[in-house]
């Protein structure tokens, strides 16, 4: 009996280590199931795949980047493989984004997504792709089914295979059948995201009714002669009525150029294009290579469409950044008191049509949920009809007409030279894009292409109209031939970043009021112009250049104001710091950390007390109103009310170095730009908790330079300094050569396990391109073959 507890106390260790030995073997064979399980749902790139409805085999080389290159014998089976490839990589996002742009993320999500979804519905994004498809020749709607071919064999082989992305179980979903419809409403999504200055509108609506009118006109994008008035019968609540209005970002926009082959070193022209959008994981692009006997073409598309939105093929190159025209138009409409859903329109009362819209709701009832449109266009005000007799906000948009993108793309994929390509824009009407073009015969060339309304009076887009009256209609677009177009220009280059194209006085047509502040565009323009001999290398530093115009002019002029007043040691050491840097925003630069937060804190004086959140949404072009404030100076009367230019500089600048001081010390030197200003690329998944992000965000933010108004665009949240808009894509083409320098960060693939689903975060960072060939390929093989 001696010995007993010692044995029992063995046994408890025995039987512990056992228990132990047991769960480990447990996690770790739920760690190789999870494993195997999540795995097996990587896009395959290697071997073979039979593939119902294909003629003939189809070669699938990746290369390094994860680029696929497709070679088919046709081009029914060219577009079916570019869909199975693009499902394989990115099923999951398009599943997303047609139900975003479509309006039935609730069916998924649940109650949180149902004021997004109303707002799709309202919009009627899918509606306008329904009637545009109705437009398409048949051949273009056979590209259409022949790709949604494509994306449902993979569907149906992931779905009986149980190897669909884990983002589907995580959400408790299967993806539905893919369909023509689905692929022409993210086209028409990405016209969404391009914006068109509705919700300045109504912000200049909102300020006309809040302010004095000459103290309102001050935040208008341009200060107009004659100054239009608000609507006196009628006051519709604008911070009520927008509130749950899903705003783009309002830095949506790009950089382009092209160079003449007698300002380059091969003689030949380049081209460059780095569009600027939102940053996340996957990236809104996937770069692919296409070639079948009639075609070869290059570039990226939006994962969900066939073709080629932008690229090069063998002949010519292109690239587009957002015109940004008054293509959106809020009317203010009454409500006949009797008849809820009749409107006045040119003394009578007009039938709206009623769109029974119901919204399904993941563990929740339907909602019965109705559109209204008027003659106008979808009632978008408080997306809500129910009370009578009040005023309402309908929405007039070219990107709810019935449109032919796609085949603009298809034809402009093939074409050989400007006469050609310039047909095929044609068909390109929404969004507006600011074209360029480089062809290997020496053309270089430029259009701002697509559907931009002619108005009786440019200040008539600066306000809502009236919608009873009838002089308030669009005149129609201007015509396709007057478009603004530019032809092998004397100067050797031509250059966009979303700048004012044309002054009023040299051009008989409005085109817009919110521009980008100009200095992108002002140093790409500085750079080429001073440019001989210049290569593919020069453009992408071009791309990566981080030169800030805005503070080569606004320092020297708010020290200029400072000179001479009680400034503390800490405002001089600032100062100091200011006068000596050289206009860069380089990430180990305390300066821009110091410059950009200064303007931040300008604008919470100017604007913060005035106006409510709700409202500073719909602020679009702020920064462009800012500065003209500023050289305005004393002038100004947002400036007046806050003590003066010197006031308001000095208090700004004391805030912005109490702030700095308590983030990163009391070394001024020791301060840098890049401990803020970081890039993430967030997976949609990860704000859902720490654990999801973990997995799909993976990388920790890295330091960058740029900001939102240098060429290397860097736009970043100004709670956090996370950067979130910038170049999704950037491409450098010299025509001279059979390859090209491309960038599409994070990475190709949509699955985190993938070696390609964040290789190029760094890249983009530090401006490291990969190149793309179009001939002899090399890579790993994939050929899907058909039903033997």
């Amino acid at each position: 009996m001696v010995g007993a507890p010692g044995k029992k106390k063995r046994n408890k260790k025995k039987i512990t280590f056992i228990t132990l030995a047991v769960l480990a073997a447990i996690a770790v064979l739920a760690f190789i199931f999870l494993n195997l399980y999540i795995n097996r749902s990587i896009a395959q790139v290697e071997g073979e795949i039979e593939l119902p409805k294909l003629r003939d085999d189809v070669t699938i080389l990746t290369d390094d980047n994860g680029v696929p290159h497709i070679n088919a014998n046709n081009a029914h089976d060219l577009y079916m493989a570019q869909g199975y490839v693009q499902a394989n990589s990115r099923m999951f996002q398009m599943e997303m984004s047609r139900r975003q742009a479509s309006g039935t993320l609730s069916e998924v999500v649940g109650e949180a997504s149902v004021e997004q979804d109303k707002y799709f519905r309202t919009l009627g994004l899918r509606r306008a792709a329904e009637a545009s498809y109705d437009i398409y020749s048949d051949e273009s709607k056979q590209v259409l089914q022949w790709f949604a071919d494509g994306v449902n064999a993979y569907i149906d082989e992931a779905t009986s295979s149980n190897s669909l992305p884990v983002e589907f179980t995580l959400m408790g979903a299967e993806p539905e059948e893919w369909t023509p419809i689905d692929s022409l409403t993210i086209g028409k999504y990405m016209a969404f995201d391009l914006g068109g200055h509705w919700e300045r509108q109504a912000f200049n609506y909102y300020a006309l009714n809040q302010f004095p009118q000459e103290k309102a006109y001050e935040l208008f994008p341009a200060y107009p002669e004659n100054k239009p008035t608000i609507i006196e019968e009628e006051e519709v609540d604008v911070a009520a009525s927008f509130k749950d209005a899903v705003i783009p970002h309002a830095f949506n926009g790009s950089n382009n150029w092209v160079v003449s082959g007698d300002k380059t070193s091969s003689g030949m022209p380049l081209l460059a294009n780095d569009p600027h959008l939102g940053l996340a994981t996957p990236s809104i692009w996937y770069q692919m290579h296409l070639t079948s006997p009639d075609t070869n073409v290059s570039g990226v598309i939006f994962a969900g469409v066939p073709g080629i939105i932008l690229g090069h093929n063998d002949s010519i190159a292109w690239g587009v950044t957002n015109t940004g025209p008054d293509v959106q138009q809020l009317y203010v409409e009454k409500q006949n008191p009797e008849e809820p859903h009749e409107f006045l329109y040119d003394g009578k009362w007009e039938e709206a049509d009623v769109i029974d819209e119901p919204i399904e709701v993941k563990d929740s009832e339907t909602i019965d949920y109705q559109v209204v449109e008027t003659r106008h266009g979808p009632v978008i005000s408080e997306f809500s009809n129910e009370s009578a007799g009040g005023t309402v906000m309908s929405l007039r948009w070219t990107a709810l007409e019935a449109t032919t993108e796609l085949e603009a793309i298809l034809e402009i994929n093939q074409a050989s030279d400007w006469n050609e390509f310039e047909q095929g824009l044609e068909k390109f009407l929404v969004p507006a894009q600011n074209f360029v073009f480089a062809g290997k015969d020496g053309t270089i060339a430029y259009k701002a292409n697509g559907n931009i309304p002619i108005y009786d009076k440019a200040e008539d887009a600066l306000l809502p109209l009236e919608g009873w009256k009838k002089e308030n209609e669009w005149e129609g677009y201007i015509p396709f031939d007057e478009l603004p177009t530019v032809i092998n220009p004397d100067k050797g280059f031509i250059a966009t970043a979303n700048n004012k194209i044309v002054g009023e006085e040299d051009y008989p047509y409005h085109i817009s009021h919110v521009w980008a502040q100009p200095y992108r565009y002002e140093r790409i323009s500085e750079v080429l112009s001073a440019g001989e001999s210049l290569t593919a290398d020069d453009m992408k530093a071009l791309q990566m250049d981080q030169t800030n115009l805005q503070a080569r002019e606004f320092v020297p002029f708010f020290m200029e104001v400072l000179e001479g007043q009680d400034l503390t040691a800490e405002q001089n050491e600032a100062l100091k710091l200011l006068s000596d840097w050289d206009y860069t925003d380089e990430k180990h630069a305390p300066q821009p950390l110091i410059f950009h937060r200064w303007m931040n804190e300008i604008e919470a004086i100017l604007y913060d007390d005035e106006l409510p959140n709700e409202i500073m949404e719909l602020f679009g072009g702020k920064g462009q109103t800012t500065d003209e404030l500023l050289r305005k100076g004393d002038e100004s009367i947002w400036i007046q009310e806050n003590g003066g230019l010197q006031e308001v500089l000095q208090t700004s600048l004391n805030n912005t170095l109490n702030q700095l001081r308590d983030e990163y010390g009391s070394t001024m030197d020791d301060w840098q730009w890049g401990a803020y200003h970081q890039v993430q690329f967030d997976h949609p998944l990860s704000e859902i908790s720490p654990f999801l992000a973990f997995f799909f965000n993976r990388e920790n933010p890295i330091p960058v330079g740029g900001s939102s108004v240098t060429p290397m665009a860097a736009s970043y949240d100004a709670a956090s300094g996370i950067v979130n808009h910038g170049a999704s894509w950037r491409f450098v083409m010299d025509t001279a050569e059979a390859k090209s320098y491309q960038l599409v960060a994070p990475g190709q693939a949509g699955h985190f396990r993938s070696e390609w689903y964040h290789d190029q975060m760094d890249d983009w960072a530090r401006g490291a391109y990969h190149v793309t060939k179009t001939e002899e390929n090399d890579g790993m093989k994939l050929t899907l073959t058909p039903n033997r």
